[in-house]
């Protein structure tokens, strides 16, 4: 069975190099190529490929939003991801919006064959340091919650008191205040007041 590419990516070496590695194998035919996700979602829903091979970070409309419409038209192809970053902020938004496999522009052609191959099957396909970073995310123990009077201060400093104010209405000291202040960047994942109080707004922990 021959399995049908779409190659998606805006540097047209990348295309050419693609392409004469695809076509020099007689299990793989290239329907056409892409160098935006807008042009990679008209050509897909124009050629239906078994397969899309789909860059990430491109002028424009990038990978993420092709794979996300692409799903949403129901496009019956398949994508695989193929990039050369592996950070959280790349690989998660790719695979929540619906890639099948996500692959490295440094792995070697035989490997490039097989993700083809199990991504045209329906098969999970993640390359090694992308299925670390997963696993890594999975096996993280969840984020401590604020407590309540962490709460209390960071409303308090939201609403414009400094330490000292906010010290002042809950009749506690200035620098148990700043203690609860740390440990609450801790549990937020930031490092200064104005980050604290803007992820708790947009966690939902503050009200309007």
């Amino acid at each position: 069975m021959t399995i049908t590419l779409l190659i998606t990516d805006d540097h047209p070496i990348v295309r050419d190099g693609l392409r004469g590695i695809f076509t020099a194998d007689q299990g793989f035919e290239v329907l056409g190529e892409a160098s935006s996700g807008d042009e990679a979602v008209a050509l897909a829903e124009k050629l239906r490929p078994d397969v899309v091979l789909m860059d990430l970070r491109m002028p424009g409309s990038g990978g993420v939003a092709a794979i996300a419409k692409l799903a949403r038209l129901g496009n019956p192809a398949r994508v695989l991801v193929l990039t050369t970053y592996d950070t959280d902020t790349d690989v998660v938004p790719a695979i929540e919006a619906g890639a099948t496999g996500y692959l490295l522009k440094d792995s070697p052609r035989e490997e490039l064959f097989r993700a083809v191959r199990a991504t045209a099957r329906g098969e999970a396909v993640l390359s090694p340091a992308v299925a670390d970073l997963i696993l890594g995310r999975m096996r993280a123990p969840a984020p401590e919650p604020l407590s309540r009077r962490e709460l209390e201060i960071l409303t308090l400093i939201s609403r414009g008191s400094s330490n000292k104010e906010a010290a002042k209405q809950l009749f506690i000291s200035e620098a148990t205040v700043k203690t609860h202040l740390v440990h609450a960047y801790a549990k937020l994942g930031v490092k200064d007041r104005a980050a604290a109080v803007a992820t708790a707004f947009e966690q939902g922990l503050l009200g309007g």
